[in-house]
């Protein structure tokens, strides 16, 4: 199963404003844009709706990568949603933490990788199911900087 680093929100005195640009940016052909900023995006109150009843993990392992959830990516959970059939969940199976896709059926629960390698964890009885809240953002980064290595497009800087 995934295991999971918890943090806990950051106020929002501790975050910053971000411009947003309120032009549409199609992920298709490029379009002109005017490149002014028209409204400030609050992040804290855009991730954390409940701030009361929310949290951020950070994922380890790759049974979520069909969902868009990488290692290493923060996921935000919302513990006051009601998880539902097709929710992906931070759940807690026999004392073990893990990121599934919640799949119920009358008188069938399972729990669903997004990842072929991964079979899906059967749910019976005997076994103890909680719960910890419905994965509401992911937050993970396009690529990954290494040590020394320049982000790309840019050169590396040079040393003194």
């Amino acid at each position: 199963m995934s295991e999971l680093v918890f943090y806990s929100p950051v106020k929002s005195s501790q975050l910053t404003k971000l411009p947003v640009f309120t032009c549409p940016v199609p992920a298709g052909f490029p379009s002109p844009a005017d490149g002014q900023a028209d409204e400030m995006l609050d992040l804290h109150q855009y991730l954390f709706k409940q701030p009361a009843s929310t949290f951020m993990a950070r994922v380890t392992g790759e049974s979520m990568l069909g969902a868009g959830i990488h290692p290493d990516d923060f996921i935000v959970v919302n513990r006051a949603i009601t998880p539902l059939d097709g929710h992906v969940v931070v759940a807690v199976v026999d004392g073990e933490h893990t990121v599934k896709r919640l799949r119920q059926e009358p008188g069938r629960t399972w729990l669903e990788a997004a990842n072929d390698l991964d079979p899906p964890l059967e749910l019976h009885e005997d076994c103890d199911l909680r719960i910890w809240g419905v994965v509401t953002h992911v937050i993970h980064p396009l690529f990954k900087k290494r040590a020394g290595a320049a982000w790309p497009g840019r050169s590396p800087r040079p040393t003194a």
